[in-house]
């Protein structure tokens, strides 16, 4: 039987060859620790150095102002909580918006615990925040913004650049969650003009549990793990060599490949979209039409729920639901909600999203099963 077609390079994207390929050596012989001072520990050493160069050309920032993580989370969590750490006490307000990730908000929640005030600035009906929404919650104790780049469920990219003109205009740091945005629409951080930016390296065809976090030089945040001084004294921890090779291939293809890579996903996030929109009634397409990130299709189906669909299409396409349908009641997603997304479309939410590996065969098969599984569930 053939696998599933795999739409949800959102939620996690397979390997590369090519970076299976670049970090077998350190799968076998080059299992030396990046610190020792003999032999074994050169080539991790130059590996950990050359895939640090390799993510600071993609974000075209200077290899110093990269720190590798464990991955997205960590990244969010050490962008605002290092700097909480470092704060002027007088500073104690963060601003963020209502569809961020958990592994924003969650940290945001915690912050509150200690005594940090946060404004959840609100986004429209297409997801998008307003700047006039985040200049109004700025206050004289504002210490950062974090306002994530592109959204992970409907695909929305922010105005990231001015808003963090806007926060420069008033001495505040300003972070973006780039997770989603990263290797899929060009940019880079001057561009945008952020002091802090966190990457996932899962998101970009590298494995899983290993990120970064671009920090601006010359801004000074908190030790957020201490021991023997790695990452220049602010991550402590024997590196994994491993996942930063992987993470600085992947970061290299990303930028080598980003143009045809752009084009390739549109176009069979195109096709999906206009296919179902052909094939059926009763759907609305959610997030900006036009500022959005080009592999991210959220459809809602009227009147249907999602977990009833994607069991219907489960053995023939892997996605994932904008909603969560229990017993009594169903469970939207925060950012449907924070969209004003009607339950009665939001409940049918799915969200398909395309990459690198997907083809025109692969699109049309989906197609063939979400259609006919969407028209026997209204029968």
């Amino acid at each position: 039987m053939a696998l599933p077609i795999y739409l949800d390079y959102n939620g996690t994207t397979p390997h590369a060859p090519e970076v299976i390929e670049a970090m077998l050596p350190f799968l076998k012989s080059e299992f030396g620790n990046p610190s020792s001072s003999h032999w074994f520990g050169i080539a991790p050493k130059r590996a950990v150095m050359g895939a640090r160069t390799q993510v600071a050309e993609l974000l075209g920032c200077m290899t110093g102002e990269v720190l590798f993580t464990s991955g997205g989370t960590e990244s969010n969590n050490q962008a605002l909580r290092s700097f909480w750490g470092k704060r002027d006490p007088e500073r104690s307000h963060l601003i963020t918006s209502s569809i961020e990730h958990p592994a924003i908000l969650e940290v945001c929640r915690f912050m509150e615990t200690c005594g940090c005030a946060v404004t959840v600035v609100p986004v429209d009906a297409d997801g998008l925040v307003s700047l006039s929404d985040v200049e109004a919650a700025i206050r004289p104790d504002t210490l950062l913004i974090s306002i994530m780049h592109a959204n992970n469920e409907v695909g929305t990219i922010q105005p990231i650049a001015e808003i963090a003109q806007l926060a420069r205009r008033h001495g505040i740091l300003m972070h973006t969650d780039a997770a989603q945005s990263i290797g899929k629409i060009p940019f880079c951080v001057d561009d945008l003009g952020v002091d802090l930016l966190s990457v996932a390296g899962h998101k970009i065809y590298a494995p899983k549990g290993v990120g970064a976090l671009y920090i601006r030089d010359g801004i000074e945040s908190g030790v957020f793990c201490h021991g023997a001084g790695q990452e220049n004294g602010r991550r402590a921890g024997t590196e994994n060599v491993l996942g930063i090779v992987g993470l600085g291939k992947a970061c290299e293809l990303a930028a080598t490949e980003l143009k045809s890579t752009t084009h390739r996903l549109e176009e069979m996030r195109d096709r999906l979209e206009n296919g179902l929109a052909a094939s059926l009634t009763d759907l609305r397409f959610n997030g900006h039409r036009k500022l959005r990130l080009p592999n991210t299709c959220s459809v809602s189906f009227f009147d249907l729920e999602a977990n009833r669909l994607l069991e219907e299409i489960g053995l023939d396409v892997a996605a994932s639901a904008g909603a969560a349908c229990h017993a009594d009641h169903v469970e939207v997603s925060h950012v449907l909600k924070a969209m004003q997304v009607p339950e009665q479309w939001a409940k049918g939410t799915l969200r398909f999203t395309t990459g690198r590996y997907t083809t025109v065969a692969e699109i049309d098969r989906a197609l063939e099963s979400i259609v006919a599984a969407v028209k026997r569930l209204r029968r």
